[in-house]
Formats: C-alpha cells, structure tokens, sequence
C-alpha cells in the first residue's frame, strides 16, 4: 500500500471517496436455506430457546457472557424482555428451519454508522444449533447485510480465554487483530477481549467462500459437508496476513 503524504511529509490514510454513513440496520426478519433470524421476542422464542439450553452442555454457553445462566423460564423471559428489545444492541432468535423452532441468539451491536462500524455478539448457540449449517448461514446472513447496507467493517470480540469463540471468528474468516488487556470486568472477574474483524474489501472474497459452503452441492444425501469452510477462509486470511506484513 502507498501513501500520499501533507506538506510536513506525514503519511496519511487512503481517502474514501464518496463516503457516506449506512442506515441503522432496522428489525427485521433474514431468511436463508438452512435458519431463519427473527427480531427476539419472548413471547415467542423464550419458552424454546430456555429448553434448547437447560443440559448442563447447555449451562456452559453461558460462562464468557455477563449475563446468566438463568434459574427458570420466568427469569429468562424477564431479562428478554428487559435488555433485548431495543436497536443496539439489536437481538435475534436464530430458528433453524428445519425444526421450525429457534435454536440459539445473536445480536447486533455497537452500531456506529457515522465511522462504518459494526460489531456481532452476545451469540449464544444452544447444542442443538451448533455445529450445523444453520448456525453458519446466520452469521453469513448477518454479515452479508451488514455490507449491504454500507457498512466498513464487522467486528468479533470476546473473552481471550474463550478459545472456542476464537476458534470461530478464525474459521468464518475474521482476522485477528490483537488482545485488549484488562478490557473490562465480566462477573466480578477481569477480562481480557481479542479482537477479530472483517472489512468491506475482505467480503466478495469471503462472501464467495460461504457461498461455495452454503451450497447444496457442498452436502451430501446425507448432509454431510464435502468441504470444510475452514478450508475455504483459512487460504484468504493467509492473504491478508502477507499483505499486511508487506506494508509494516
């Protein structure tokens, strides 16, 4: 990457022509092949995504977010009710279609269109979305409408020791861009949060790649994957990371 320098020789950042702020993404409804996201409401998707979540599998999803686990359905609910209901963060019931019934949570959130930013989170797959298709076609669902809209960049962040949630960002094709030490405070204990992203020139690249996983030629009769989406994103953040060393 070259720079255009001032009058005192300082190098500056590219200009971005013809920038303008997207739009709050509003609440509405994206639908896939595999799952369905819907603006979460507890009258609807409570009851079922407690459910999905009361093992003690279940309980664990819980560790690395500052809420929960929760007593019963009743507490639960409240706390929909309460925290999840407004524009950011901006919560979703993932319903994996082929059971009809919603499976797990995600959400928009610090939404900063004036700088073209945007952050996934407080995701909460239950056992029974994970490792499915439909758990993947929700974040592509996501991250394909956030660039829609105008977006720049699409942020991952969580707990630093949360090494499956790392493992996830790496495999949907996030780079990793480093640890923020004592971020914050998370139940009464210190956190450290690794930060991961995905930018506008990073996407017709990664949006080929979940295109080609999503695909039906990519399952067998059986709905086995012929092809890991590790397989497809791993050869484009080793890009990245080689242009970036070209430029430092």
């Amino acid at each position: 990457m070259t720079h255009e320098f001032n009058e005192w020789n300082q190098p500056l950042g590219p200009v971005v022509p013809q920038w303008k702020a997207p739009p709050h993404p509003a609440r509405e409804t994206m639908a896939g092949r595999f799952c369905r996201l819907e603006p979460l409401d507890a009258r609807r998707h409570a009851a079922a995504l407690h459910a999905a979540n009361d093992s003690e599998q279940g309980r664990r999803n819980w560790t690395y977010l500052p809420y929960g686990p929760f007593a019963s359905l009743d507490d639960y609910r409240a706390w929909i009710e309460r925290d999840c209901g407004g524009s950011d963060p901006q919560f979703y019931a993932i319903v994996e279609l082929a059971a009809n019934a919603p499976r797990g949570v995600a959400s928009y959130l610090r939404i900063t269109p004036g700088s073209g930013s945007i952050e996934v989170g407080h995701l909460n797959f239950s056992p029974l979305l994970q490792r499915t298709p439909a758990a993947t076609e929700a974040m592509y669902l996501m991250m394909a409408r956030a660039f829609a809209l105008g977006f720049r960049r699409y942020e991952w962040k969580c707990d630093a020791l949360n090494a499956p949630s790392r493992a996830a960002a790496l495999r949907l094709g996030f780079s990793f861009e480093g640890v923020f030490r004592q971020a914050t405070v998370v139940k009464g204990r210190s956190r450290d949060t690794a930060w991961f992203a995905v930018i506008d020139a990073d996407w017709p690249a990664l949006a080929a790649a979940y295109q080609r996983w999503l695909s039906p030629s990519n399952f067998d009769e059986h709905g086995v994957q012929r092809i890991r989406l590790s397989e497809l994103t791993a050869p484009l953040l080793g890009r990245r990371i080689v242009e970036q060393r070209s430029v430092t």
